[in-house]
């Protein structure tokens, strides 16, 4: 597995444990995220309205983890703490060995 895979996977388990310490160096300060309701926020942003969602979320199973020139492509089925699960793809973008941008496209409800 490349090193930019096993990062993805890791800033996920920071989202399963809900310890931020793990995510937080993998973002680069200019980070921005995108997503519907949230199109284009950068980071201070992104921890008020997106990080408080890992109270909501036990786990990740990986469906694909494909890495593509800086960008890695993650579609997963996560299990929220009712037992209910989703499926979602990101898009996440690096800059050597940091996040800079993540595109979220909401999936449904399995």
């Amino acid at each position: 597995m490349s090193d930019r895979l096993q990062l993805a996977r890791d800033s996920y388990s920071a989202y399963e444990t809900g310890d931020r310490r793990l995510i937080e160096p993998l973002l680069t300060e200019d980070f921005i995220f995108y997503s519907p309701p949230d199109p284009g926020i950068g980071l201070d942003r992104y921890w008020e309205v997106c990080w408080p969602n890992h109270e909501r979320v036990t786990g990740f199973e990986y469906v694909r983890l494909i890495e593509h020139g800086d960008e890695v492509v993650v579609t997963y089925e996560a299990t929220r703490t009712d037992g209910s699960k989703f499926r979602n793809t990101e898009v996440l973008t690096f800059r050597g060995e940091q996040i800079c941008r993540a595109e979220v496209y909401f999936g449904w409800d399995l």
